[in-house]
């Protein structure tokens, strides 16, 4: 089995679930993240939904998979990291850095960022052709796809083996070139974007506007609803992006997401988005 040592950095919504999907194929699982109480609660996720999957039939046995997990206090030699922290570029870069020294030289640097380009992460390391984005999709341990990121440096090796491991997870991967927002994202987001504009026109309430987007377009969520799962947060930061990646005002956020964002309604994790969760 390639990859036996793993490294998750960010025990959050998608790094919890990273880690469990590595550790549930049998690999040891070494998570850290730098907040105070984060890899507790990420564990708490983790254990939470493993419970779900076996109500649901899956043979999984929740105490044999967290068992491989190992809390860590810092980055630490594995074959793999997946770095999985907020979707901001420095505080990416930083630990790419960190990590260059900290893994062997043989490790991949795989980020999962959704739209920060990964070029930009390999250049901080001494390995560029070892750094490669493998982005999941939430929740990790349902959704089937990962987007494989290649950069310019990236190198046929490093991608057939991030290709084989997303099949060995029970992944479905698929290979994209390295732009801002990648393929999903670049779709995505100005979908998002103006179901928030039909909402903030009054074209439609937030319950009609999924509901058409369910029915209508036989997608199992609608965009508000997504973007609440996704956090408000996050889906501007990535709006930012494709803005300034690409060069097209086309990509700037809709007022009513700044408006959530900086009342801190940003969706489900705050209890409030386009929807209350209270």
């Amino acid at each position: 089995m390639r990859f036996e040592r793993v490294l998750v950095v960010g025990a959050g919504q998608m790094g919890a679930g990273i880690a469990q999907v590595m550790a549930a194929s049998g690999r040891t699982m070494l998570l850290h993240d730098a907040a105070p109480g984060a890899v507790e609660r990420g564990l708490g996720g983790m254990a939470k939904s493993l419970e779900k999957l076996t109500a649901k039939g899956a043979s999984h046995d929740p105490a044999e998979v967290l068992a491989r997990v190992e809390p860590v206090d810092d980055l630490v030699d594995a074959d793999l990291m997946v770095e999985a922290v907020v979707e901001d570029a420095e505080v990416k870069q930083d630990i790419f850095r960190r990590a260059d020294l900290a893994l062997g030289s043989e490790a991949i640097l795989a980020s999962n960022t959704s739209s920060i380009p990964i070029a930009s992460l390999a250049d901080v390391t001494g390995r560029p052709g070892r750094v490669i984005g493998m982005h999941f999709f939430n929740p990790v341990p349902v959704m089937s796809l990962v987007e494989v990121v290649r950069a310019p440096g990236t190198s046929d090796e490093t991608v057939r083996e991030i290709v084989e491991l997303a099949r060995e997870l029970g992944k479905t991967p698929a290979e994209v070139n390295d732009f801002p927002g990648f393929v999903s994202n670049r779709i995505l987001m100005p979908f998002i974007n103006e179901a928030a504009y039909a909402l903030r026109d009054g074209v439609a309430e937030a319950e009609a506007i999924d509901t058409i987007a369910q029915l209508g377009f036989n997608h199992p969520m609608g965009p508000l609803a997504l973007a609440d799962l996704i956090g408000l947060d996050t889906c501007v930061s990535i709006m930012e992006v494709l803005r300034d990646g690409l060069a097209d005002e086309k990509y700037e956020p809709c007022p009513l997401l700044r408006e959530h964002v900086a009342a801190g309604r940003l969706g489900r994790k705050a209890g409030q988005g386009f929807y209350s969760y209270l």
